[in-house]
């Protein structure tokens, strides 16, 4: 045999018994057995390890084949993370995963199909357009962007392109949300009026000096278009595990807890209240921020988000983390119950152990008729992105539907900042004549790095 043939002849032997070859899913046809979707990880840290690889690896189409990340201490034990569990699963080394300490080089990989982005929040929207337009399918943690301006551009982009992009927003493919949802928007509760959302607030933290940069990370990156300021371990991420990153409570990286957890809830409350589309009309917050230490995102608060439909959403950490609907014959309350998606979750489990309550129990046992409203099933997050990547169901958690949700979380913000009563234009995306309030819309990015830097 000569040697092209016997190299072609054993590569596509080795593909098909899942050595570790990589092999693009568009090699085999759409319903072939063997077809695989191939997958980067984007940034290997708490969320990837604890909730979107294992969620993703679990679906038999799903093979992740890289990894990138700024840290390559965290990218090497990224790597022998996948490895390891392939290797357990099919009884010999599978793969040989490939590194990238740049996700870009990963983009320009024609074998890789999709990429999973688990990076900090100011690190959403770039890569996920940048992966959109290299033709990569996208599952992207939550919250959508760091601005409403980021958020339109990274949407915009998932349009232009055509690629499935799901948000990691997995309450959607949590029975009782939907169920609940479901419930509302079929009048089982009356007309609804209030919603009350619970979420927590930060800590101020201790004083953090400046420390010498680790020669595993590549800090400059890791800020990418935010301002440069000096290292501090407590103001990234440990050096030694994976416990919650202090990265979360710098309001130059994300805003806290209204958008952290806030997208979530403002997601699921919007599933119930038909608004998945639009926003509050009127919003006023109050807050309080911490007056010393490193971390600065808000502690204590209260939103009140005021509807064109009538409804009223109040949002603070003095409610139990979840969401009560509550109508003009009933209320129903829906939480996580025991689910968290790191073992490093800060709110206790006991704090939102009952995942689905109403004021009657006959409300939950309604069953939802043929010619009502049924929302989409997901049986778990990930997997609904996989589906839809092959064309099998309903994408639950799209861009447009994403940027709404996480645009209820900055408005918030916005508001808790100016302290005043503010009206919101959900369709132009701005506020009612407030130079003030608008000029939070976006944020100035430090090049290279950021959305307005990425080339279309």
């Amino acid at each position: 045999m000569k040697r092209r043939n016997f190299i072609k002849t054993t590569t596509l032997a080795t593909a098909a018994f899942g050595f570790p070859t990589i092999v693009p899913a568009s090699v085999f046809g759409k319903n072939a057995p063997s077809n695989k979707i191939n997958i980067g990880q984007i940034g290997c840290g708490r969320i990837a390890r604890d909730h979107d690889l294992p969620g993703t690896w679990q679906h038999d189409v799903a093979r992740i084949v890289a990894v990138s990340d700024v840290d390559s201490k965290r990218m090497l034990e990224g790597k022998q993370h996948v490895e390891n569990y392939y290797t357990k699963k099919m009884g010999s080394p599978y793969l040989d995963v490939k590194q990238y300490g740049d996700y870009k080089e990963m983009l320009l990989n024609k074998d890789i199909d999709a990429v999973i982005i688990s990076t900090p929040d100011h690190w959403h929207s770039q890569p996920a357009m940048e992966a959109a337009l290299a033709g990569k399918h996208v599952y992207v943690q939550k919250p959508t962007s760091l601005t409403i301006k980021e958020g339109r551009q990274l949407v915009n982009v998932v349009n232009k392109t055509g690629v499935i992009l799901q948000l990691g927003t997995q309450q959607r493919s949590s029975e009782q949300f939907r169920i609940a949802a479901e419930l509302v928007r079929n009048g089982r509760i009356g007309k609804l009026h209030t919603v009350r959302i619970g979420l927590p607030g930060d800590p101020s933290g201790p004083p953090a000096p400046a420390m010498p940069i680790p020669k595993n990370l590549n800090y400059d990156m890791w800020l990418g278009s935010t301002p440069e300021v000096p290292y501090t371990e407590i103001g990234v991420h440990p050096q030694e595990g994976y416990g919650r990153p202090g990265w979360l409570r710098l309001e130059q990286f994300g805003a806290g807890m209204i958008t952290g957890w806030g997208q979530h809830h403002f997601d699921s409350a919007a599933w119930g209240m038909d608004t998945e589309l639009t926003g509050p009309r009127f919003i006023e917050a109050v807050a309080e921020f911490p007056r010393s230490g490193l971390w600065n995102v808000h502690g204590d608060f209260m939103v009140k988000a005021e509807y064109e439909n009538g409804v009223n959403m109040f949002t603070s950490g003095g409610y139990p983390n979840g969401i009560r609907y509550e109508g003009s014959e009933g209320w129903i309350w829906v939480s996580r119950g025991n689910y968290v998606a790191s073992s490093s979750d800060p709110v206790a489990l006991g704090n939102s152990a009952k995942a689905l309550d109403a004021s009657d129990p006959k409300i939950l046992k309604s069953v939802i008729g043929d010619d009502e409203i049924k929302l989409i099933r997901s049986a778990e997050h990930h997997g609904n992105w996989l589906d839809a990547i092959q064309g099998k169901g309903e994408l639950l958690s799209p861009a447009e539907i994403g940027h709404r949700a996480c645009s209820v979380c900055l408005v918030s913000h916005v508001a808790m900042k100016i302290g005043r009563k503010l009206e919101w234009d959900a369709a132009k995306e701005q506020f009612v004549n407030d130079a003030e309030a608008n000029s939070h819309l976006s944020r100035p990015q430090r090049a290279p790095y950021g959305t307005d830097y990425v080339k279309m």
